[in-house]
């Protein structure tokens, strides 16, 4: 295909995935886990041996999204959490890694475990602080994610890979490669839950990492663990992966102005005390949003409503259209009251994460004007 073609034509066309063998528009799926040699033993295709290294499908899915981010290469894993395991599991024992602080408490709980068993000095630290901290630090790797969840607190990624020599990750799931590509402003690995938003329709669990430089020693790291260790996408898991980003930007742009209209709403409303979203000129990151995101500032926002968590959790119990269940980026909108499912990490109890969706906006705000009555 076309290097200069855009965003949007790469995914419906799934970065020219098609299938050879019966002319079809869309690619096949092969579930084969092994695949033949000829009578001197020599593979019928050089590049399939085994599923745990080799897939078409899984190749098909890492191709669209290298694309999309402007990678040099892409590789898939089986969760988001997979993603960040592979990259924290290249750092020297004794070695130090500086994490933003008030992230997804998943990733943070387990670099903590991880860190503490590797003898890794770990360093966490607000975003406001993280530019100082990278710039006295000797650190092997940074890991911040922008915008967070369920803060939504936004980093300047160029600032930060300005500030240090390590190697730089960001997560970047609330954007998604539509309306940030990482790479571009000097992250050295950019990592995504693929569960979320890239996928889009909450039936897929997958992760996936990018790199600016495939031939950096951490991704070479990363690239024999990920074999070696069998941290591997499943090929039904990738070609429905495959199938559901062909809609990836347009979903990204309904959800997008759908979460802008209804914070902007909410922010107003006599029965809330505050809005998190980076698309808010009234957000403290609003500037870095608006620099580093392209055509939307995503889909998930968190709303503080007045009152304790009773108030909160009656507000939730009454909305219709907002499924409450965890997790983000969906076609369908969801709700979580976070305090009920993390209740040690500080989190307010009244405060409320939403993930909003393709649905008609109308509905979506007639929907929490009655639920806060």
């Amino acid at each position: 295909m076309d290097k200069n073609i855009k965003p949007a034509t790469i995914a419906a066309h799934a970065a020219g995935a098609l299938d050879a063998q019966s002319g079809g528009v869309v690619p096949a799926l092969q579930p084969s886990t092994t695949y033949l040699r000829d009578e001197s033993y020599d593979l019928v295709r050089p590049d399939n041996i085994y599923s745990r290294a080799d897939s078409d499908n899984v190749r098909q899915a890492e191709e669209v999204l290298r694309r999309l981010e402007g990678a040099e290469e892409t590789f898939l894993f089986p969760s988001g959490m997979a993603a960040i395991a592979a990259v924290f599991r290249t750092l020297p024992h004794g070695s130090t890694a500086i994490v933003q602080s008030g992230i997804y408490w998943g990733t943070t709980a387990w670099i903590r475990d991880f860190c503490e068993r590797r003898a890794i000095t770990l360093i966490e630290v607000g975003a406001d602080d993280l530019r100082a901290t990278c710039q006295a630090t000797d650190a092997a790797l940074v890991f911040i994610e922008t915008p967070s969840n369920p803060w939504l607190k936004t980093v300047d990624i160029r600032a930060t890979a300005d500030a240090t020599e390590a190697t730089l990750v960001v997560d970047a799931t609330a954007a998604t490669p539509i309306l940030t590509r990482c790479l571009d402003f000097g992250a050295d690995i950019v990592m995504h839950s693929a569960t979320k938003g890239i996928n889009g329709h909450s039936d897929v669990l997958a992760g996936v990492l990018s790199t600016r430089s495939k031939d950096a020693k951490t991704w070479d790291m990363i690239r024999a663990d990920r074999k070696m260790a069998g941290a591997i996408l499943g090929p039904f898991e990738a070609w429905l992966l495959t199938r559901a980003m062909r809609t990836l930007p347009l979903r990204v742009e309904r959800m997008s102005q759908n979460a802008q209209v209804l914070a902007e709403h909410l922010l107003g409303h006599a029965m809330v005390d505050n809005v998190f979203y980076p698309g808010l000129p009234s957000h403290p990151g609003f500037a870095t949003a608006k620099r580093q995101m392209a055509g939307g500032y995503g889909s998930l926002l968190s709303v503080l409503v007045k009152g304790g968590k009773e108030d909160a959790l009656r507000v939730v119990g009454k909305l219709k259209l907002f499924l409450r269940a965890t997790s983000l980026g969906g076609v369908e909108s969801l709700v979580e009251h976070r305090h009920t499912i993390e209740p040690h990490t500080g989190i307010p109890e009244n405060l409320i994460r939403v993930s909003v969706g393709i649905e008609d906006i109308g509905d979506l705000i007639a929907d929490w004007d009655q639920a806060l009555g």
